[in-house]
C-alpha cells in the first residue's frame, strides 16, 4: 500500500514540475503578447489546476479588463472566489450553532 501512495506521490510532483514548466512557458509569450486573452486563460486554468487560486483570479481579472464581455472568464472568476471564500470559512468561528456556516 505504501508503495502505491509513494508513486502517486512521485506522480503528483511530476504532474505539478510539468505544469510549473507550462506556466514559464506561457509567461514568456504573454510578456510578447499582453493581450492575448487566449494564453491568460490557459495560464489561469494551470494555476487552477495547482490551486494557486489567487494568480488565477488575477488572470481572469485581467482578462475582464481586455474584454468585458468574456462570459468564461466571468464564470470561473466567480467559482474561485466561491472556493476562496469557502476555503477561508472557520466552522468553528461561529459561536451560533443553530446556523449553519454553509447555507448562506
Amino acid at each position: 500500500m505504501w508503495k502505491y501512495r509513494c508513486l502517486e506521490f512521485r506522480r503528483t510532483i511530476n504532474m505539478s514540475k510539468e505544469i510549473l514548466n507550462q506556466i514559464e512557458k506561457l509567461n514568456l509569450k504573454i510578456l510578447e503578447e499582453s493581450e492575448n486573452t487566449d494564453l491568460l486563460h490557459a495560464r489561469a486554468e494551470l494555476f487552477t489546476k495547482i490551486q494557486n487560486h489567487s494568480k488565477a483570479i488575477n488572470d481572469y481579472l485581467t482578462i475582464l479588463k481586455f474584454n468585458p464581455h468574456d462570459k468564461i472568464a466571468e464564470v470561473k472568476l466567480d467559482m474561485l472566489r466561491t472556493i476562496v471564500r469557502y476555503t477561508n470559512i472557520d466552522i468553528y468561528a461561529n459561536p451560533n450553532t443553530n446556523m449553519d456556516p454553509w447555507l448562506e
